[in-house]
């Protein structure tokens, strides 16, 4: 951990994860889990374009849906759902 980071504890999908501050939710993600969400046929899903273009990093954040996890940073007591 760098000098100014601190660690921040989220949950992804109810499994606790800590990683530090500056990063993105879509990086949290990936540290538990290989997909992001399902797609609406199924199929597994995950962050493509790491700039909130492709819309395939989607989670629900906090009870709030469709939100790009590659544009938002985590923060202490986070609840992500990725389906």
């Amino acid at each position: 951990m760098r000098e100014n980071e601190q660690p921040v504890p989220i949950t992804v999908n109810g499994q606790p994860v800590t990683v530090t501050s500056n990063t993105t939710v879509a990086a949290a993600v990936l540290m538990v889990s290989v997909h992001a969400r399902t797609s609406v046929r199924g199929e597994l899903r995950a962050p493509l374009c790491g700039m909130g273009i492709c819309f395939e990093c989607r989670v629900t954040i906090d009870g709030k849906e469709q939100q790009r996890s590659c544009q938002i940073l985590c923060a202490p007591g986070m609840d992500v759902r990725t389906s």
